[in-house]
């Protein structure tokens, strides 16, 4: 385009639009975007601050204490001392879900010890933190009421087992609703809170549940196989 005031003068995008640093989108380094994204926020945070420490070792102990359930799958140690699969299986729930308040509070603890980013304390930002928390709930909540207690609470280490797999919602629509929804509640929170630890902390999450399916996945599948080939023996 030409300016009006001077017929042979062209202007170029980058001189109106200001300097482009990138050449371009076609230029743009993303992984060096994304670098820079998480050292902006890494620097809101202070990882020897003792209640950010509290939080990291509560997200990371919790996959790793669901491992008792895996010892007693092979030792049945945890159903003979109670004497019943059902109540070994409902005792470990009640240590799950005591662990998993104490992760959220430590979590929120963290968050609320460390600075806000002032970009994400807006209403939209805060809007769009509760709406992920609604979508965690009603995928935690539907997640619970088709798998049953027992079958949230890892009760097939018990050998408590389905008959079939479960494919109601939310599984007809994702694999694994509860942890992710889980991690929806954890980054609903931390918007919510405009908090970059929250946000640090919440990829922590999204890691170790991961890692989890990587261990979990094939141990329960191999579970059902089991089961399938008694059931087929026996017919």
């Amino acid at each position: 385009m030409k300016r009006s005031g001077n017929p042979g003068a062209e202007v170029t995008n980058s001189s109106v639009a200001g300097p482009d640093c990138c050449g371009g989108l076609g230029n743009i380094d993303f992984r060096q975007a994304d670098f820079c994204v998480m050292t902006r926020l890494l620097g809101y945070v202070d990882p020897l601050d003792p209640s950010f420490v509290a939080a990291v070792i509560t997200i990371t102990f919790n996959p790793l204490y669901w491992n008792v359930a895996r010892w007693e799958h092979k030792t049945r140690k945890l159903s003979r001392a109670f004497g019943s699969p059902y109540l070994a299986c409902y005792s470990l729930s009640v240590t799950i879900l005591l662990l998993n308040f104490l992760r959220s509070h430590c979590f929120t603890q963290a968050m609320l010890s460390q600075p806000r980013m002032e970009s994400l304390d807006t209403p939209a930002a805060y809007s769009l933190g509760l709406a992920l928390l609604g979508l965690g709930v009603v995928l935690v909540l539907s997640s619970f009421f088709a798998l049953g207690f027992a079958g949230t609470f890892l009760g097939d280490y018990f050998g408590i087992l389905k008959e079939a797999r479960v494919t109601v919602f939310p599984f007809n629509i994702l694999d694994n609703p509860m942890y992710w929804g889980s991690t929806a509640n954890y980054l609903g929170w931390a918007i919510m809170h405009a908090s970059p630890t929250g946000l640090l902390l919440t990829v922590l999450v999204a890691l170790t549940y991961i890692v989890a399916l990587l261990y979990e996945e094939p141990f329960t599948a191999e579970i059902y196989r089991q089961k399938a080939s008694g059931s087929h023996k026996r017919s």
